[in-house]
């Protein structure tokens, strides 16, 4: 693995981005979900830097990409607008794109309305409840999460959030224990409650109401692989997977573990990326 990180910043419209740099190739964008930020892909980056030059990013209004005017509900052309303008950053070549989960949105749109910038696209467990036959369920859903945030706080919605997403029967993940945690993975936990408000109140609900350019994505230059966990069962973002990759015409590839799979077994998901990529 090459561990050299550079990290730099790029001024948007209404946002500074955080972004970090690894390893020498041809350029791979990687897309974390809110609320998570780039330390979630910090692993796979490593795993991919021999091949690749990564950059990872977090996405406006999280962790170290602050916004530079009050904050308002962001839907996912306008993260999808901020990758393309890193990438017109970084180079003029095409570049190798992996979203996941909510970042995959960001992603789908990206390819869709700026083909030119992407060589090739992996969407690991996108949620689109707006895909799913029982959407209006999806929806009322998660706008109970939204209201269950707005009266009772972060910590009642984001239960209600993980339990929603994971599927029924499902129950919010065990936390780790803080004094076993490497000090950057405690960092970034402390980065990610930073972010809780922001994206309850201005990015859950637009970002789950995507409706990806499926036609623009069949009859576009972009290859996608859409991955789903092997492990996930019937939440909304594998359920959402296989609708896709359904509607896209491709065949989903089995990824390692649940919706966390791309942050725990990196070195796997590393070469079933590297394989889609090749």
């Amino acid at each position: 693995m090459m561990n050299d990180v550079q990290t730099n910043t790029l001024q948007v419209p209404g946002a500074r981005l955080h972004y970090e740099v690894r390893g020498t190739g041809p350029l791979l964008l990687m897309i974390p979900g809110a609320p998570a930020d780039a330390g979630a892909l910090a692993g796979l980056a490593a795993c991919l830097s021999d091949r690749y030059t990564v950059v990872t990013y977090d996405q406006r209004g999280l962790s170290r990409s602050p916004l530079s005017e009050p904050p308002a509900d962001t839907g996912v052309p306008v993260f999808a607008d901020d990758a393309s303008r890193l990438l017109a950053a970084l180079g003029d070549e095409p570049a190798y794109v992996l979203g996941n989960s909510g970042g995959a949105l960001t992603a789908l749109d990206l390819a869709a309305r700026h083909p030119e910038q992407v060589r090739a696209l992996v969407v690991h467990e996108p949620p689109l409840p707006e895909l799913l036959p029982d959407r209006d369920r999806w929806r009322a859903a998660f706008q109970d999460v939204h209201d269950t945030y707005r009266e009772h706080g972060a910590g009642a919605a984001m239960g209600k959030f993980i339990v929603t997403v994971d599927g029924p029967g499902s129950a919010p993940p065990a936390m780790p224990d803080p004094s076993q945690m490497p000090p950057e993975a405690l960092e970034m936990m402390g980065r990610i409650q930073g972010n809780m408000d922001y994206f309850l109140a201005h990015v859950l609900l637009p970002v789950l109401r995507f409706v990806p350019d499926v036609a623009a994505l069949r009859s576009g230059p972009v290859p996608v692989t859409v991955g789903v966990g092997d492990a996930s069962g019937d939440g909304v973002p594998a359920l959402s997977a296989r609708v896709l990759a359904e509607r896209l015409g491709v065949r989903p590839v089995a990824f390692p573990g649940d919706h966390q799979g791309l942050a725990i077994d990196v070195a796997t998901s590393a070469e079933l990326v590297h394989a889609a990529f090749a």
